[in-house]
């Protein structure tokens, strides 16, 4: 698979061993900013490791299944090319690598085997080179892959080394991967897609926040239009403004529906102060209510409006109280007493 953001290279970093027995513990990578002695990382101040890289480094490193290797000579990546064996120096476990602040990372627990011990004590072998995976344009160390044993770090062909350690080694971690399914599945991209359509992707979505920040920029940076848009204060004073007219609205029109039914005899006096209340609730029902009730015919005909007229008719009882006696079927007279008794 193609990298695109991350690199492998044999960092020329090594590690003197010299002093006769194989050490339990190896230094990997130094702490801080590191070069190797050919100029590399070009374009890069160097790779770069610290206490907050480390951690990820070690998280990586600790979900790896198999133990690391340590060979000769880097001959693990040459094997394909060469055909020459590859036989292991030593091991270590990716969980038993620790960082220590201001010194660099370290494996400890290594095993190493007869061969390179014997090796190792006899000065045939004195420096450690490890292989290291890192991010391009950072150059943040994301990973060491293997070491060697070796008396010259600087090898020759260091590209193609670095393409033979990708493609036989799978540089790329499990965490790597995942990433990249995820970042698949959040373009919307078919399971798989080649890097060459996820940078295409992310460079579409790159160019639409830009187009969209630019907007944003251009409006903040714009004088509003003042015969587009106005003043809150001014849009809340005419809010109130509207509201005023349509209570101001609503209440004639409740009047003129009070005024109305009782001129048409549907509504008695003692009915007006409900029918203003329902009226300001909902005037539709208020109208309807008007529309839909009988009108007393008495209420029509009377020249005094419901009152009493001088003297008092029937004993006393108004043209009002004389159309409900009729409407409701009941005696004037003893609708009067049982009011008088009340």
């Amino acid at each position: 698979m193609k990298q695109t953001g991350h690199a492998v290279a044999l960092a020329a970093c090594v590690f003197d061993m010299s002093g006769g027995a194989a050490p339990a513990e190896v230094r990997l990578v130094p702490a801080g900013v590191f070069r190797a002695r050919d100029g590399r990382p070009a374009g890069l101040p160097g790779w770069r490791i610290d206490g907050e890289i480390a951690r990820r480094v070690m998280a990586r490193m600790s979900a790896l299944e198999s133990a690391v290797v340590i060979d000769y000579e880097h001959q693990t990546i040459h094997a394909e090319k060469n055909g020459s064996p590859a036989p292991a120096a030593g091991w270590f476990r990716g969980d038993r690598v620790e960082w220590r602040e201001g010194d660099g990372l370290y494996a400890t627990g290594v095993e190493w085997t007869e061969a390179a011990r014997a090796r190792i004590a006899g000065g045939e072998y004195r420096y450690l080179s490890p292989v290291i995976s890192y991010d391009k344009a950072t150059g943040e160390v994301l990973s060491v892959i293997m070491a060697a044993l070796t008396n010259y770090p600087a090898i020759d062909g260091l590209d193609d080394l670095c393409a033979l350690a990708a493609s036989r080694h799978g540089i790329v971690s499990k965490e790597v991967s995942l990433m990249k399914d995820r970042l698949i599945a959040l373009l919307g991209l078919a399971a798989g897609a080649a890097d060459e359509l996820i940078e295409a992707a992310v460079a579409a979505l790159k160019a639409q926040a830009e187009a969209k920040d630019a907007e944003i920029a251009a409006l903040k940076a714009a004088s509003p239009d003042p015969a587009k848009y106005v003043p809150v204060q001014v849009f809340e004073a005419m809010k109130a403004d509207v509201a005023r007219l349509k209570a101001d609205r609503t209440a004639a029109e409740v009047e003129a529906l009070v005024r109305a039914g009782r001129d048409a005899g549907k509504l008695v006096p003692a009915q007006e102060a409900w029918a203003r209340d329902l009226g300001a609730r909902d005037p539709a029902a208020l109208k309807a209510y008007i529309e839909s009730t009988p009108a007393i015919a008495a209420l029509v005909a009377t020249q005094t409006g419901g009152q009493a007229p001088e003297g008092g008719a029937d004993g006393g009882l108004s043209a009002a109280e004389m159309a409900v006696c009729k409407a409701l079927g009941l005696d004037p007279e003893a609708y009067k007493k049982h009011r008088e008794v009340a």
